[in-house]
Formats: structure tokens, sequence, C-alpha cells
């Protein structure tokens, strides 16, 4: 039997040393920066680190990550000046007649703005806040309010324009707007498969999901509904076809579109009569944090990508899926079933930049489309906002919402939505063109 050479022990010892240090509390950015520079110093000494300098100043000077702190702001603005809130009272409102019309409402709300800011934490914590509370009260089963609320503020995830995908064009090499116009079919095919969950339990189980009354409905005159409809929906879906569209269609960079996006969220506040100097600063000072700590995990990222891979972390990955029975089909699969696992441990810029690029190399060699397995991947790293014990959808939306509301109604709630979530990535898996359509037909 070949012994296992050093430098691949150290590698593994540096895998282990990452999840002792994250287990203990101390942050992601300062487990990577750690304990690649310390294996890799152990390894081969200061020689290892000689490309770590140009690597930093590829993260902080690529142009497309850009756009990152660009939308983060979009998203807060969109949230500060409470246009989220109403959205939901307006097409609540319009739904309310049906079983489950305000879960139905909520999950449009969703898609809304995921496609308006791909912010998760800004979305799941505004509808917490505005429309959990007025759910329950109608009557609705608390399980089933929270997990519609936590999984369709996941669904900017997916939907462009995600942080995620921006990411993962990054880590996999392909075009923002390549991934964006992949990522829009099966994104509204998730929201979908959430309507039709919530009609079959209107139909199944009404007694969790009732209609609004009539009464009150009765207050607001059909005409009133639809002035409110045109004046709340239109605008942000005019944001969005302006954002979205000219990235897909190649008129502008995510960068571009970014900053167009930021401009209009600031015009939607401003035609809200709700921009005012502290709305702006919140705002500002939100998106400063936010993107400080992932720009933070990227830099720290690139000594952990580098010592791993010097330690032959790389050969020891590709020997392990040589042993994943099924072929390449097999493999992918077993690359899923290792994000979805992780997913319940660690945040989706973790599993990105840590574990992603330890197995791509191996997809890549076999020819694999990498937009195609981007999506199943942003698909699968979603449902890490929702897996317990650590989802972080779970705990924004714990931290806003009733005393009534226990742990374990959340956890409850959540667990027909993941279902739901590993159905989609099965059907991307098994109809590739769900994903890859689009950008044929559009010429990416």
């Amino acid at each position: 039997m070949t012994p296992v050479p050093f430098t691949e022990i150290l590698a593994l010892c540096m895998i282990g040393a990452f999840f002792l240090m994250l287990l203990g509390g101390i942050p992601v950015a300062i487990c990577l920066g750690a304990t690649g520079l310390i294996f890799g110093y152990f390894g081969f000494g200061p020689m290892l680190f000689s490309l770590l300098p140009s690597r930093i100043y590829g993260v902080v000077t690529n142009y497309t990550l850009l756009a990152l702190p660009l939308f983060i702001f979009m998203g807060i603005m969109l949230e500060k000046s409470r246009i989220a809130e109403d959205l939901i009272e307006v097409i609540g409102l319009a739904m309310g007649g049906i079983r489950g019309g305000m879960a139905l409402a909520i999950i449009l709300v969703g898609v809304l703005m995921g496609a308006a800011s791909g912010v998760v934490g800004a979305t799941v914590v505004t509808m917490g806040l505005i429309a959990l509370g007025p759910v329950i009260n109608r009557g609705y089963d608390a399980g089933v309010a929270c997990g519609v609320i936590c999984a369709s503020g996941t669904l900017g995830q997916i939907i462009p324009p995600s942080l995620v995908l921006i990411l993962l064009a990054d880590i996999m090499g392909e075009s923002v707007g390549t991934l964006f116009a992949a990522a829009l079919i099966p994104g509204l095919m998730l929201s979908l498969l959430f309507v039709g969950y919530i009609l079959a339990l209107g139909i199944l189980k009404p007694h969790l999901v009732p209609a609004i009354p009539a009464q009150e409905r009765a207050l607001t005159s059909g005409k009133q509904l639809a002035v409110k409809l045109v004046k709340v929906v239109l605008p942000p879906i005019a944001l969005i076809v302006l954002v979205l569209g000219s990235i897909i269609g190649g008129v502008a960079a995510p960068t571009e579109a970014a900053s167009m996006g930021a401009l209009g969220s600031l015009v939607l506040a401003l035609l809200a009569g709700r921009l005012d100097l502290s709305i702006l600063t919140a705002a500002v000072r939100g998106a400063f944090i936010t993107s400080a700590m992932v720009f933070l995990i990227l830099i720290f990222a690139q000594p952990f990508g580098l010592a791993f891979r010097g330690l032959g972390g790389e050969r020891l990955v590709q020997d392990a899926f040589s042993l994943v029975p099924g072929g390449l089909n097999g493999q992918i699969l077993f690359l899923m079933v290792v994000l979805f696992v992780l997913g319940f441990f660690l945040e989706w810029i973790e599993i990105s930049y840590i574990a992603l690029p330890l197995f791509l190399p191996i997809f890549q060699s076999a020819g694999v489309d990498m937009a195609w397995l981007a999506i199943l991947v942003g698909l699968n790293l979603q449902t890490s906002f929702l897996t317990p014990p650590f989802g972080w959808a779970l705990f924004f939306l714990k931290g806003v919402a009733p005393p009534s509301i226990r742990t374990i109604d959340i956890y409850r709630g959540v667990l027909p939505f993941i279902a739901i979530q590993l159905l989609g990535v099965v059907l991307v898996f098994f109809y590739p063109s769900l994903a890859l359509w689009l950008p044929e037909a559009i010429g990416w």
C-alpha cells in the first residue's frame, strides 16, 4: 500500500482545523486565512505564497464583483423604503379571496424582491416583520406561514440578479449574463412549484390556509385596488426589466446594470415619498457592512485555496471521486449530496469558495457544461438557507417573529419547501434544457 504523502496529510489536517475553528465560533474569514497560511507555511514555507499578492489583487480589482455592493445597496434600499410592505398589502388584497391567497402573495413578493435585489436576509426579515403576524391572525397554520416566508425569501438566491450567481460566474469562469439567463426559467419553475404546493394545501387542508374574509375584502373597491396595483407593482417590475433585461440582452455589463438598479431603488424610494437622509444613511451603512463581510471572505479564501492546491488537496478529491460509482452522473449526484450536507452547517458563500473549487477541475476536464452545473449548484445552495440547524433564513425569521412562534414551528414549516427545492434540483438534472435553453436562444 502506497503511503500517503506528508503534504496530503497536511491538506486533510487543514480541512479539519478549519471546521474545528468554525465550530469554536471564530469568524469564517479568520478560519480561512489562519488555516491556509499556517498549514501552507508548514508544507512549503514562504515560497508557496509568492502568488498570493496577485491573487488578492485580482479579487479587489475584479470588475464583475463590483456589482455585489451595488446590488446589496439596491436590496437594502428597497427594504428600508418599505416597497415590500406595500407589495404584500396590495397583492394580498388582490389574492385574498383564494384559499392560501396571502401565502401566494408572499411568494409573488419573494419573486419580485428576489428579482429586484437578490438579497435574501433583507427579504426574509421584511416579510417576517410585515406579513407573519397578519397571516397568523387570519387563521394560517404557524408552520405554513413560517415556511412560505422563509422559502419565498430565499428565491433571491436563484432568481437573477442573484449574488450567488455573480460569485459562481467568477468561480466557474462563466459570464454573469449566461448564468442569469440560465437561472431565469429554473427560478420561475421553483416559484411555480411553491405556488402549486400552496394551492394543493388550499384544496386538501383549507383550514391551514384560509381565505381573507369577504367583509375585509369589501373595504377596498375594485377600482381602488386596481389603482394601487398599478402604483405599487408596476415600478418594481419596471426596475426588474431595466436591470435584468439589460444584462441578459447584452446591453449592459452586470456592474453597469447594478449601478442602474441602485439608482432605480433611490428613484422608487423618492416616488414613494420615503427617501430621506436617515434611510439613505442606513442603506449605505448596511451595504458597506455586508459588502465588507463578503469581500473579506473572498480575500481570505485565497491563501486557503492556494495552500490546499499546493498541498495536493485536489489530487485527494480526484481520488475520492474516482471511487464514486455511476460515472460522471454519479459524480455530479455525489457533489449535490456533499453540497446539501454542507448546507446544514455552512453558509452558501463558504461552500462556494471553499468546497466548490475543490471539485470543479474534475467536471471541467470531463467537459460538463459549467452553466448547467452552476444552476444545479445554485438551486442546491438555496437549501442551505432553509436546512436546520444553521439555515440563515430560519435565524432571520426567528429574530423578528412574535414570541408565540416556536423554533419547531419554523423547522416544521420549511421541510416541505426543502423537499420542493430538491425536486427542482432533480428536474434540472434530468432536463438540462430548463437551464440551457434560454442562454442558447439568445446566443450567450
